[in-house]
């Protein structure tokens, strides 16, 4: 099974660095308690087109855990906006900093060019 990427956008306006970076910070420890829970990582966004998050589970199940219909009305109230959640499955990763390549989380052999 692979793993699954959750992207979540805001229809708000692009905010400052520091605003992000505030808000990625003072959010950061609520995802780095779902380490056990099945997120591996979370990348914030903030763009010209809205602002959400990258989130990379382990699995789809563990991602629809964590995205329940509660959760989304939580964000909606925190934002004032309701967040577009768009799924992937992700079954190939390319991982420069362990210098691997994975196929549905396990390593596999490919020759670098």
């Amino acid at each position: 099974m692979g793993n699954c990427i959750v992207v979540v956008q805001f229809d708000l306006p692009k905010r400052t660095q520091e605003q992000a970076v505030a808000g990625g910070t003072g959010s950061a420890p609520i995802y780095r308690g779902l380490a056990g829970k099945g997120l591996i990582r979370k990348d914030y966004l903030n763009g010209e087109t809205g602002t959400g998050g990258v989130y990379l589970w382990e699995s789809r199940a563990a991602a629809e855990a964590w995205f329940t219909e509660a959760r989304i009305a939580e964000l909606t109230q925190r934002f004032g906006v309701r967040p577009r959640l768009t799924w992937y499955d992700t079954h190939v990763t390319v991982d420069n900093v362990r210098g691997e390549t994975r196929v549905n989380g396990v390593p596999i052999s490919i020759a670098a060019e």
